[in-house]
C-alpha cells in the first residue's frame, strides 16, 4: 500500500485478469458527494483523505487515465476476523462458529471542471471525510428538480426539540399534503421524482421515469461509463449553477447557513459560555442526518471527550455525560473540546470490553461502524440580539430571517387569476348573503349553504356552516367581504371546522348530504364522499384585485397555516378575488356627475 505520506500518486499499472463485473447496465444507482477545500488534482484528492481510515482497509490506489479528469480510485476491505454474532451464538448454543466478515470497499475520487466529487461503492462512502462534504448539495439539487407533487422521501427537523420526522411514500405525494411548517422546520433530506433533465438514464429514453435523494450527497441513477458519469455530473452541475428552486420546494433554501468567519466566532462565543451551565434543555442531541442507518445498527456507542482515559459506552448516544465533559473544560475551550472530541458507535455491545491502550490491534476494532467529532451530535438554539441561529451536524443556520418571505411566497402559490369555480361578480354595496343568494340564478348547479347550517351532536347551537356555495363539482366554496384580517380570520376557521366535520363526523356528513338532496332535487353527494378541495373567494374592500400585495399581511400568516393544515388532510386549497362591479346608484350617480 502507498503510504499517506508519500509525494506523488502513480499511473496504475497494466494488469491482467478478469474484470469484477460483467454487468451490461448503462447506469447504476450510487450517492454522490461534492467535496470542499480540495484542489482539483489527483495528489491534493489523496492527501485530503484519513490515513488511519486508509491504514485500516489496507488501501491500494490507482490514477484512472480513461477519464480524461483528474481521478483517484482507492480500493479496500473492511475485515474481521470473526463476526460479533459468533460469540453470542455459542453463549446461546454451547456451540463453537467461527465465520469472518469481509466488507469491499470502493472510493472514486474526480474533479469536474475545477470541483471535487466523491462516488462510495459498496462500503466505499465511510472513506469520504465529513469534514469534507458539501452539506446542502444533494438538498440544493432535489429543492430545484424533485418534482413537488411527487415526493417519496422526507426527512425533517424542528429546531429546538432534537425531533426528526421521517416520511416515505413509495408513490410520491404532494410536498404540501405533508406538512412541512417551511419557517420552523428544516429538512434534512428530499426525494422523489424527477422533472426531465439531460442524464444518461433518459437520454435514450427521455420519458423513463427517474428519481433522486438529497441531502448531503445525492443518489440516484449516475452513468456507469467514465464519459457518461462526467456527462451526468456536469449535467448536475449545471442545474445548480442556472436554475432556482422550484416554487413549491424553495423553502428548503430558507434556512440560511452562516458563512461569515466573524459572526461564527461570535456564535461559538455564546455556546461556549452556554456548555458551561447545567443543562436546560436548549442543549440536545441530534443524530448527524446522513448517518441514520449506522445509528439504528449500532448497538453500542462510546465518547471521549479531551481525554485519553475518561469515556462512557452505553447503548445509545449519552448527552448527559458529553455535556458533563465539555462543562469541566476551561471557559473559551469547550466548543473546541466538543469539535475534537469523539463518538464512536459500534455494530456490537462488546465494545463496552474494550477500552484498553492496544485495542487497535484488536479484532473488535472491526466492530466500529463509524467515528465522528462530538459536536456533530448536539444541536443548540442561539439568540443574537433579535435573530435566531441554530447549530446542526456543526454548521450553523439562521432560521427565522426568510419568515416573511416564505408566508408570502406560499400565498403568491395559493391565490390564482385562473379560477376552476365560476363565480360571477359582485355588486359593490351588495351584502354577502344577498350576493351568495344570487349566484345559484346566474350559475346553474351552484347551490347556495350561506347560514344553512348543519346540527350535529358536537354542534347543537348554531351548527357548523359547511361552506356557502357548494359548486356542480362539490367544491367547497367559502364566500367573504373583506374589511380587515379578522372577517378572512373566521373565513379560515370556518373552512377547518367545515372539513373536519365532514372527514370524522358520520352525522355531519348525512346531515350535509340531506341538504344537497334536498337542493338538487334527489341527486345529492356520493356515498363516499370526503371534501377534495376548498376554494376562498374572497373581496376585499372596493373590488381592489386579490394579490399577495393586497391581501392583509397577518391574513397571509393565517391563510398559509390553514392551507397547510387543509392539505395535510389531503384537500387542495385555492384562493381567488371575486371581481367587482359598480352598483346602478353609483353608475347613475357617476353620469349625473360627468353631465
Amino acid at each position: 500500500m502507498r503510504t499517506k505520506a508519500r509525494g506523488r500518486l502513480s499511473p496504475p499499472s497494466t494488469k491482467s485478469g478478469t474484470r469484477c463485473s460483467t454487468m451490461t447496465a448503462r447506469t447504476s444507482k450510487r450517492t454522490l458527494y461534492r467535496l470542499r477545500g480540495v484542489p482539483p488534482t489527483a495528489d491534493a484528492m489523496f492527501d485530503a483523505l484519513d490515513a488511519d481510515q486508509l491504514e485500516r482497509v489496507h488501501a491500494d490506489f490507482d490514477v484512472p487515465e480513461n477519464l480524461g479528469v483528474p481521478a483517484v480510485l482507492v480500493t479496500g476491505s473492511f475485515e474481521q476476523p470473526v463476526a460479533s454474532w459468533c460469540d453470542e451464538i455459542f453463549r446461546t448454543t454451547g456451540i463453537e462458529v467461527s465465520r469472518p466478515v469481509n466488507r469491499s470497499a470502493g472510493l472514486l475520487m474526480l474533479a469536474v471542471d475545477g470541483e471535487v466529487y466523491a462516488i462510495g461503492y459498496d462500503q466505499g462512502f465511510r472513506l469520504v471525510p465529513d469534514r469534507l462534504k458539501d452539506h446542502r448539495f444533494g438538498l440544493s439539487f432535489a429543492s430545484r428538480r424533485v418534482d413537488p407533487a411527487k415526493i417519496r422521501d422526507l426527512v425533517s427537523h424542528t429546531p429546538g426539540g432534537g425531533r426528526t420526522d421521517i416520511t416515505l411514500i413509495p408513490s410520491g405525494a404532494s410536498v404540501w399534503s405533508l406538512g412541512i411548517v417551511e419557517h420552523a422546520q428544516i429538512v434534512r433530506r428530499l426525494g422523489g421524482h424527477l422533472d426531465n433533465i439531460p442524464l444518461t438514464i433518459s437520454r435514450d429514453n427521455p420519458g423513463k421515469i427517474s428519481s433522486a435523494e438529497g441531502g448531503a450527497g445525492l443518489r440516484m441513477r449516475l452513468g456507469v461509463e467514465g464519459a457518461d458519469l462526467i456527462a451526468d455530473i456536469r449535467a448536475i452541475a449545471r442545474v445548480l449553477r442556472e436554475e432556482k428552486p422550484s416554487p413549491e420546494l424553495e423553502f428548503v433554501e430558507h434556512v440560511v447557513p452562516v458563512d461569515d468567519p466573524g459572526l461564527v466566532t461570535r456564535l461559538e462565543a455564546i455556546l461556549d459560555d452556554l456548555l458551561g451551565q447545567e443543562p436546560d434543555g436548549r442543549i440536545s442531541v441530534s443524530v448527524p442526518a446522513d448517518h441514520w442507518d449506522d445509528y439504528m445498527a449500532a448497538r453500542a456507542f462510546r465518547a471521549r471527550i479531551n481525554s485519553d482515559a475518561a469515556s462512557r459506552s452505553t447503548d445509545d448516544f449519552d448527552l448527559e455525560y458529553v455535556l458533563c465533559r465539555a462543562r469541566i473544560q476551561r471557559a473559551g475551550s469547550r466548543v473546541a473540546a466538543l469539535r475534537e472530541g469523539t463518538v464512536t458507535l459500534y455494530r456490537h455491545d462488546r465494545a463496552d470490553r474494550a477500552d484498553r491502550a492496544d485495542r487497535a490491534d484488536r479484532a473488535d476494532r472491526a466492530d466500529e461502524i463509524w467515528t465522528s467529532s462530538a459536536l456533530r451530535w448536539i444541536e443548540a438554539e442561539v439568540f443574537l440580539d433579535s435573530r435566531r441561529f441554530f447549530l446542526m451536524d456543526e454548521h450553523w443556520y439562521e432560521i427565522d430571517q426568510e419568515y416573511l418571505k416564505a408566508i408570502r411566497s406560499h400565498a403568491e402559490r395559493l391565490i390564482t387569476d385562473t379560477p376552476s369555480v365560476d363565480l360571477p361578480p359582485w355588486v359593490l354595496g351588495e351584502k354577502e348573503r344577498t350576493y351568495n343568494a344570487s349566484v345559484p340564478d346566474q350559475r346553474p348547479g351552484y347551490v347556495c349553504f350561506d347560514r344553512d347550517n348543519v346540527q350535529t351532536a358536537l354542534h347543537r347551537g348554531n351548527g357548523v356552516e359547511i361552506c356557502d356555495l357548494l359548486s356542480p363539482d362539490d367544491v367547497l366554496v367559502m364566500v367573504k367581504r373583506a374589511k380587515g384580517s379578522d372577517a378572512l380570520s373566521h373565513l379560515f376557521s370556518q373552512a377547518l371546522v367545515a372539513v373536519q366535520t365532514l372527514r370524522n363526523s358520520p352525522e355531519g356528513r348525512e346531515r350535509f348530504a340531506e341538504k344537497v338532496a334536498a337542493a338538487r332535487q334527489g341527486h345529492g353527494l356520493p356515498e363516499d364522499f370526503r371534501p377534495s378541495k376548498v376554494v376562498f373567494a374572497i373581496l376585499l374592500k372596493d373590488g381592489t384585485d386579490l394579490t399577495a400585495d393586497t391581501l392583509f399581511p397577518f391574513s397571509q400568516v393565517t391563510l398559509v397555516q390553514t392551507a397547510r393544515t387543509l392539505e395535510t388532510w389531503g384537500v387542495q386549497v385555492e384562493v381567488i378575488g371575486i371581481a367587482s362591479t359598480p352598483s346602478a346608484a353609483t353608475s347613475t350617480g357617476t353620469r349625473r356627475l360627468a353631465a
